[in-house]
């Protein structure tokens, strides 16, 4: 057992939020009780995940994506009372890490991601260095974009959509996880012959096509379900808790 706000203090000296612009609040942000045994971690805040967790007895949830985002709508009604509710009549805490789960150079999402893939960072790019540029850690080439495409989909167990317009060897491999298509333009600047990520928008359909680099979604879920796992799994061994993965499945 450790107390809650040690376990905040070990969140956030791991993960750094202060560092970060980021779209919601980082850390502790629903209380529950003060002493902690037992983290569930998850993707999402879900209704699915905190009901999980309670029938996992946690003390306490560890996630990616929390409850709160800015620019929401602030009333407790609908599915957000229907969290809420369930977090405190079961006195359970809620922490929840977006950007500073992406960035952490060895458990974050980009790093479990690129492990998972089997890539090796050398550099970064974009804004607040969230993007990820490297090669695959035998030096290798990829043949093509379907054989990168193939072996994401065997990695990851889930089609991917690819787009490409050119029929070379891919050397240079961008990532960054979830929905991150914004940083393709960056990922190109940056030399990279492919990005991946979890969604794709309209224009960047055409940006591929035009600059002849290969892009690949493979779900937003999919690719963001690798750091919250080794953080809350790191921190529980550090303060001697108990910790579980609970994955809610989500197709996007």
């Amino acid at each position: 057992m450790c107390e809650r706000a040690e376990l905040l203090q070990a969140f956030d000296a791991l993960l750094q939020p202060e560092r970060f612009r980021d779209y919601g609040p980082n850390g502790l942000q629903v209380e529950g009780r003060s002493q902690v045994g037992k983290i569930v971690s998850g993707v999402t805040a879900s209704k699915a995940l905190i009901e999980a967790a309670i029938a996992a007895r946690a003390d306490a949830i560890f996630v990616h994506h929390g409850l709160f985002w800015r620019g929401q709508d602030g009333r407790v009604t609908g599915w957000m009372k229907q969290r809420l509710a369930l977090l405190l009549a079961h006195d359970i805490n809620l922490f929840a890490y977006h950007l500073p789960l992406d960035a952490h150079p060895e458990l974050g999402n980009n790093a479990q991601f690129g492990m998972k893939l089997g890539l090796v960072a050398q550099s970064r790019f974009g804004e607040q260095d969230l993007g990820w540029l490297g090669q695959r850690a035998d030096g290798l080439p990829f043949a093509s974009s379907l054989a990168l495409a193939e072996h994401i989909k065997q990695a990851l167990n889930r089609s991917v959509v690819l787009v490409d317009s050119a029929i070379r060897p891919l050397q240079k491999i961008a990532w960054c996880t979830g929905g991150a298509q914004s940083y393709f333009e960056a990922a190109m600047a940056a030399g990279a012959d492919a990005f991946i990520t979890g969604e794709i928008s309209e224009p960047q359909a055409h940006y591929a096509r035009e600059c002849g680099v290969a892009y690949l979604a493979c779900g937003h879920h999919a690719s963001e379900r690798y750091g919250a796992p080794a953080v809350a799994s790191h921190v529980a061994a550090q303060l001697g808790l108990v910790h579980e993965f609970i994955n809610i499945d989500n197709p996007a």
